[in-house]
């Protein structure tokens, strides 16, 4: 998967979580879920729906590695399985 589509990946499962939200408005550094108004449970079901697509386990300790959008998907990157 390229950043692109990580990146679009990140962005549905976000809307899924927070359909009220504008993830497409996030800025690389930006606080995922300080600027989407995410709550912790939200948080966490979508760090479980990201592990699932991206084939990958998140511990809890490196949640504090993945509040930004820029740090999210370098973390993918580090992370992900791939398929194929």
């Amino acid at each position: 998967m390229n950043e692109e589509e990580i990146k679009n990946t990140i962005f549905h499962l976000l809307m899924n979580i927070a359909p009220d939200t504008e993830p497409g408005q996030l800025q690389p550094n930006d606080n995922i879920r300080q600027t989407l108004a995410i709550d912790s449970f939200d948080y966490l079901q979508f760090i479980v729906a990201m592990d699932k697509a991206f084939g990958m386990e998140t511990p809890e300790e490196d949640y504090g590695k993945i509040e930004t959008l820029d740090s999210l998907m370098n973390y993918i990157g580090e992370h992900q399985h791939s398929h194929g």
